[in-house]
């Protein structure tokens, strides 16, 4: 055995271990051997291991140790017997076992000095770490871990550079002893007097507060320089910490000093103001402000407005109107939710669940919604963007805000927007004016009680501008990311951080929304409801809704479906579905009648009695009736509320070739109709047109409704395709509708709205459409069960339509364009 090894197993040590039972007596090691069924001895150069979940142990430190499991008791009691050093391993998974495989391969070898059995049955021993080693192979794993073990000697410290690593890392160990608060005067002498920098650095690791796999590091660093430099970079961190741990400490105490002395004048105060019998009600309402102020969670800035404003509250006779505005004021900063909020783990499978349980169908719009909250729950801090959910009325876009701040376990705010037109309603008043109170977005969140909650703002393109400013300008700071987190409202006078806020907006149309505010959120489009999804959304959600609000049981009143279909298709004709609830509503509330006085105790209404229940068929199919005649075309429309159709009528008599247009036509579609009629002139020979009768008849195109203005370029097709069957005097079919705009060369260019416009065409009945073939693209926005009831005709130039559209030839004796629309 070498030096090193003499050494390593405590030789000249001048200590024997000292091991004691249960009752304090000692036991010599020759005493434990006898006491126990000893195991055979280990090998030269094998180590008993002992493997510790989150301890290390430095060479030159002693340190007590607990030993529960029954390997490294064995461990210890080998090692004591034999007079050998324990090696000291840590576990690379502190909850894993300890298996070779889950310790390191650098530790360190102590001797043993004291070791006592405890009446729990656990062992508690005191080590002194002497030197390092390296595991070359596990000999043993049962009944305890034993290895070959390899010295590994501290390197020379020769040169320069052990010895200024020495004294900076001694200048760095003093600094942080005389910051720390209470300091052991040996630890102090043991730095002082280190003289190898090497040693110094095992010291300062082992009673720094590092973790476990720092510490581990610096045990596996056997190169003096690269050790040293380690643990001085970790102790420049700690001084930082301990530096500002210090000033943040001097301030808290001179706070605290300041504080008492102020406590100190208000009881003097206090009671001299109760030796005059006067204060004693408002001083109980101060303190109570002050405690409620202490408690809000106040950033420092509005803490000392706070603060300056009782003191102003506090001086104030309460027969003083200035009084009654401070009151309020402080009323109003208490009572809003400034503390950090908590966070919220958002369950994207539990918002799955919420958003179908909420809403049938809109699966683009659940996905992207999912997608917002995922980001939400990766990035709770991000800027996520604002969605701005845009669609008809009553097709749920406020409730799927509901449904969001469900999903995220969050208050809901609802602030509506609609009409208003004064920039303090998002701002707020300023204080000077009486009766001034802070605007919508403050009130909401006030009323949420919640910095994060979820904030509905409704119908934002419904804003107005008036002389009292632009509220959509005031908008645009609270719905920027980079601006709300200072948002100021007039009223406060100070910064509200809106960042956590969740901002969800509403809109019918974007043509309203400023650009500058439109940039700042993502448009998510909600479209109309099918038949079919009206008739599921009527079943699932509001046939139970309006059970349970007439105080009726679904056993005492029954809706079949084809009543419910009867509803949507002949009383009801919108793009959502407000009106079908309010039909269900009223055939509920006529069944509620019979009910209640008695006539009836069950009942279920048929088709048939919608009539006496609703009054006649409100809608009807009409297509047949108006498209019977040559000169007329059954458009498709979008508006704000959802698709629609159309129906586009021509007719002429004797003039000099004019076209008039009626019907409140803008100024595009007049545009349309004149291109129409270029075109129909420029094919007259081709298309079959008597270009010489034409000249000598007046054109007039009329589309009906003519109280609604119209305006657009996509009814180019439908004006056309409604001229030729005029002049050709050949109907057009009454099961097609069709939309494009056309240029003067013939050719179909793209239009919107092709999902609106489609539905609305398939649910009057319509069983063919035509579509601009660059929109094919919108085909798979269209619902599936919408495109298998349709047939679909792709059009790229107006020839097309026109072979499409028109009815075969039909025997007439009557010819050319006499032909006159009904």
């Amino acid at each position: 055995m070498n030096e090193s090894d003499s050494k390593a197993r405590g030789e000249g040590s001048g200590s024997e271990p000292i091991l004691v039972d249960s009752s304090g007596r000692a036991i010599t090691p020759a005493e434990a051997q006898r006491a126990d069924a000893a195991p055979p001895a280990l090998p030269e150069g094998v180590l008993p291991i002992l493997p510790m979940r989150d301890t290390v142990l430095f060479p030159g430190t002693v340190f007590p140790l607990m030993v529960g499991r029954e390997g490294s008791t064995l461990a210890v009691q080998q090692a004591l017997r034999e007079g050998h050093p324990v090696g000291i391993l840590m576990q690379r998974e502190a909850e894993g076992d300890a298996t070779p495989a889950n310790l390191h391969a650098v530790g360190t070898l102590a001797n043993i000095l004291r070791y006592v059995t405890l009446p729990d049955g656990n062992h508690h021993l005191v080590v002194q770490g002497l030197q390092r080693f390296r595991v070359q192979e596990y000999v043993q794993e049962t009944p305890f871990l034993a290895a070959r073990a390899e010295p590994l000697d501290e390197p020379e410290e020769e040169g320069p550079e052990p010895a200024a690593r020495l004294l900076h890392l001694q200048q760095q160990a003093m600094e942080a002893l005389q910051l720390l608060p209470q300091t052991p005067p040996p630890l102090v002498a043991a730095v002082q007097q280190a003289s190898a920098a090497g040693a110094l650095a095992d010291l300062v690791a082992a009673y720094s507060d590092l973790d476990a796999g720092q510490k581990q590091d610096v045990i596996e660093t056997i190169d003096v320089v690269a050790r040293a430099d380690k643990v001085s970079a970790i102790l420049a961190k700690r001084i930082e910490v301990l530096r500002l741990t210090q000033q943040i400490g001097e301030r808290t105490k001179s706070t605290l000093d300041e504080r008492q002395r102020q406590a100190i004048l208000r009881e003097q105060m206090a009671s001299i103001q109760k030796e005059l019998g006067e204060g004693e009600g408002k001083s109980q309402e101060v303190a109570e402000l002050r405690q409620k102020i202490a408690e809000a969670g106040m950033p420092e800035e509005v803490q000392e407005v706070a603060e300056k404003e009782l003191r102003r509250y506090e001086r104030m006779p309460d027969a003083g109107m200035e009084a009654g505005m401070v009151r309020t004021y402080l009323d109003w900063l208490v009572e809003l939710p400034w503390a950090e909020p908590e966070p919220r783990d958002i369950d994207i499978k539990a918002a799955r669940r919420v958003l179908d349980e909420d809403h049938f169908g809109l699966d683009k719009i659940k996905q992207r919604i999912v997608e917002f909250l995922a980001v939400r729950k990766l990035a709770p801090n991000g800027k996520a963007p604002i969605l701005c959910f845009v669609g008809p009325p009553g097709v749920g876009k406020t409730s799927l805000g509901k449904s969001i701040a469900r999903a995220m376990d969050r208050p809901f705010a609802h602030v509506s927007l609609g009409g208003v037109h004064d920039e303090a309603e998002i701002r707020g008043h300023r204080r000077t004016y009486v009766g001034a109170l802070p605007g919508n977005i403050i009130q909401a969140i006030r009323k949420a009680g919640a910095r994060d909650c979820v904030m509905m703002l409704d119908e934002i393109d419904k804003m107005g501008r008036g002389i009292q400013g632009d509220p959509s300008a005031a908008m645009l700071e609270v719905l920027d990311p980079a601006q709300n987190n200072v948002f100021r409202d007039n009223y406060l006078g100070v910064p509200f951080d809106l960042s956590r806020v969740v901002f969800i907006t509403t809109a019918n149309t974007l043509e309203t929304i400023p650009g500058p505010l439109r940039d700042r959120m993502e448009i998510v489009q909600l479209s109309s409801y099918t038949e079919n999804e009206k008739f599921q959304i009527a079943r699932r959600y509001l046939v139970p809704r309006e059970l349970e609000a007439n105080g009726i049981t679904a056993e005492q009143v029954a809706l079949a479906d084809d009543v419910i279909y009867a509803i949507i298709r002949d009383y009801t004709r919108e793009a959502g579905v407000r009106n079908l609830q309010r039909e269900i509503g009223r055939v509920l509330r006529h069944a509620a009648v019979q009910i209640a006085d008695g006539s009836v105790a069950q009942l279920k209404p048929g088709v048939p009695d919608l009539k006496g229940i609703l009054g006649p068929k409100r809608f009807e199919n009409e297509i047949a009736m108006r498209t019977s005649t040559p000169g007329v075309a059954t458009g498709m429309a979008w508006t704000p509320v959802g698709g629609d159709i159309l129906f586009i009528e021509a007719t002429s008599y004797p003039g000099k070739g004019n076209l008039i247009l009626t019907g409140q036509l803008g100024d595009v579609m007049k545009e349309s109709a004149q291109a129409a009629f270029s075109v129909a002139k420029h094919r007259a020979r081709e298309l079959g047109i008597d270009e010489q009768q034409l000249g000598k008849l007046d054109i007039h195109v009329h589309v009906p409704a003519g109280a609604t203005p119209k305006d657009g370029p996509s009814a180019g097709v439908a004006m056309f395709t409604a001229l030729v069957s005029l002049l050709i005097n050949r109907n057009v079919r009454s099961d097609t509708a069709m939309t494009g705009e056309i240029s003067l060369r013939g050719l179909v260019l793209p239009i919107g709205g092709v999902k609106e416009k489609v539905i609305a065409a398939d649910a009057a009945g319509i069983q063919r459409v035509m579509l601009p073939a660059r929109n094919q693209r919108d085909f798979e926005e269209i619902p599936q069960e919408v495109r298998q009831r349709l047939e679909f005709i792709w059009l790229t130039q107006v020839d097309e339509a026109i072979a499409a559209a028109l009815e075969p030839v039909a025997d007439r004796s009557a010819g050319g364009a006499s032909g006159a629309a009904q």
